[in-house]
């Protein structure tokens, strides 16, 4: 059996002979330091040489390489050059970022009937990321008439492949009854799901429906969990609610400290409601 470093001797030689394939394979290698070295400098040479055979995949690399200024300076019209290229070729994962740059207008004018063009294509390939986009893009009737239950199918098609964005926003319309029908535990399921991978916007709806007892029974102590691990990764409703949990007893023991400091954390973000509080504690001098 081969060792890496055989392996990656016959990678290399292959590569130097002109093997496109062989190309992406040892840039890949130096991107991620497998066998090698990471060196996003000889990735990017790698990838260059493949690319320019026409190598859907090379191209597609090369692109991400300058939409994240990755060994190269930050270019996003350089990034869409390179994402159309292997998004003409068919390849999903670049078209579904060539309809990210036209939604953002990164590199390219904003366009978001090109946005929807392409990720319809990368969709109908079974591009989950791709999926969520156009569900979205059903969702809010951008550049496309406004569909709920369309949305629900491509999200419902994400989602089923374990895409957290995919799961929250199916979450959602479940909850809300948005394409499909009001179904608060199909929607806690969801949520759930999500919040499990770390998704912050899902943990903090999944703490909601503890605190409000909307698919599952009323569980403080839940919510609280939920609520927290959002606020450590930043989610500011989180905090927010996660400050009044403290500040009445809620799951929690009360903890005026502790309730400051969530507030504190959401105000500093701009969270108004976390700084009406904070302002009627110093109102009251319990805080300074």
């Amino acid at each position: 059996m081969k060792d890496a470093k055989e392996l990656i001797n016959e990678i290399r030689i292959s590569a130097e002979q002109g093997d496109a394939d062989a190309q992406v394979a040892l840039g890949f290698c130096y991107a991620y330091g497998q066998g090698v070295k990471q060196d996003y400098e000889e990735a990017v040479k790698w990838y260059r040489e493949a690319a320019k055979q026409e190598h859907a995949q090379a191209q597609y690399n090369l692109g991400v390489c300058y939409a994240y200024g990755q060994s190269v300076e930050q270019d996003y019209e350089e990034a869409v050059k390179w994402y159309r290229k292997a998004a003409e070729q068919g390849l999903p994962e670049a078209q579904c970022n060539l309809g990210y740059c036209y939604a953002k207008g990164q590199g390219v004018e904003r366009d978001d009937k090109e946005a929807v063009k392409w990720y319809q294509k990368s969709a109908e390939q079974g591009d989950v990321q791709a999926q969520s986009y156009l569900g979205t893009c059903y969702y809010y009737g951008k550049s496309v008439r406004q569909d709920h239950k369309e949305a629900v199918k491509w999200y419902q098609m994400a989602a089923e492949q374990n895409h957290p964005e995919a799961q929250l926003h199916l979450g959602n319309c479940y909850y809300y009854g948005k394409g499909v029908e009001q179904d608060h535990e199909e929607a806690v399921k969801w949520y759930r799901m999500a919040a499990e991978q770390g998704h912050p916007k899902a943990q903090y709806n999944l703490g909601n429906t503890y605190a409000c007892g909307e698919g599952v029974e009323q569980n403080y102590k839940e919510a609280v969990k939920w609520y927290r691990k959002a606020a450590e990764q930043g989610e500011l409703d989180a905090q927010y609610n996660l400050g009044c949990c403290y500040d009445n007893g809620y799951g929690v023991e009360q903890n005026w400290k502790e309730a400051v400091k969530w507030w504190q954390m959401a105000a500093d973000q701009g969270d108004t409601e976390s700084l009406k509080e904070l302002t009627l504690l110093r109102e009251k001098g319990l805080i300074k």
